[in-house]
């Protein structure tokens, strides 16, 4: 008779993600920038998953009679726009252009980047944060690109930005968590969503963020830059997924030296067929409860 399995506890059900009132299924967001078509880009972003995908409002074509633009082949129906300030090094350019973003879009929701060179891409602290006080202050749900300085974060959370989106790394890099020691400390000091943005090159990388304790991953290069984005935008849908849930389901603690993980009580203590004595008389050995040894009961012969 087969033996009967019961099935494991369920794991507890996971929070949604919800930004400004809005529920998020998926905690992935993806760009739409440098995909080698709008064909490839729109078999990406549905592999990925995702319900936010953001734009650089500075390279989008509003005029109809240049073409189509980037937005005709976005379904805004089913993917809530993000437009960001991307390509803005003062914060009087982001903030202009988050405002034309808002008129154009009819959204209230910005990506903030003002960065502070255009070799490294990192974000200036300073102009981020005088931007993000001025966005906040005209009714903005500001999504503040930063770096991984926890302090930074904790001031612009008291200026009141919607989400803190530290670098992992340099924006497309591809270099993964340079700091991970910073993502636990920003997890701890902060009680608005965090969100790891730049720098992610594979799936590794978006679970070890999750893994972190981030809330959601922004990426663009890794999947558009890889040889099928298609089945890269799906992988990294997966590592999201897998590295929320090992978040949640709480990992062991790191130890210097090994920890067994079968029990010592009960080891045989007899000396093994290699050691003297047949193999069938070692194998007819069992451990009793008290973790000794008792002969296995013999046949009886005439």
């Amino acid at each position: 008779m087969a033996a009967s399995f019961g099935m494991p506890p369920a794991a507890p059900a996971d929070r949604p993600l919800t930004i400004d009132g809005v529920t998020l299924d998926s905690r992935l967001f993806v760009g739409t920038g440098k995909y080698a078509s709008h064909a490839e880009m729109r078999a990406a972003l549905e592999a990925s998953g995702t319900q936010l995908v953001t734009v650089a409002i500075r390279r989008v074509n509003f005029d109809a009679k240049q073409g189509t633009s980037l937005l005709d082949h976005v379904d805004r129906a089913r993917y809530r726009l993000l437009p960001n300030t991307a390509g803005c090094y003062t914060a009087k350019d982001a903030v202009r252009t988050a405002k034309l973003a808002r008129d154009l879009l009819e959204t209230g929701w910005v990506k903030l980047e003002v960065l502070g060179d255009p070799r490294t891409l990192l974000p200036d602290p300073v102009g981020t944060l005088d931007a993000a006080a001025q966005l906040v202050a005209a009714g903005f749900q500001v999504f503040a690109y930063t770096s991984d300085d926890p302090h930074l974060a904790v001031r612009l959370v008291e200026a009141g930005v919607t989400c803190v989106m530290p670098a992992g790394s340099p924006i497309g890099s591809g270099r993964g968590i340079a700091n991970p020691a910073n993502l636990r400390i920003l997890r701890e000091l902060i009680d608005v969503p965090l969100i790891v943005d730049a720098g992610i090159g594979t799936a590794s990388h978006v679970a070890q963020a999750m893994e972190l304790g981030a809330d959601g991953v922004l990426l663009n290069s890794a999947i558009a830059g890889a040889l099928d984005p298609v089945r890269m935008a799906s992988a990294m849908r997966d590592a999201c997924v897998a590295g929320r849930e090992a978040y949640l389901a709480g990992r062991i603690g790191e130890r210097l030296y090994a920890n067994a993980s079968s029990p010592e009580e009960g080891l045989i203590e007899e000396a093994g067929p290699s050691e003297g004595g047949s193999a069938q008389s070692w194998l007819g050995t069992r451990a009793n409860g008290s973790g000794g040894l008792e002969s296995a009961p013999r046949e009886a012969t005439s």
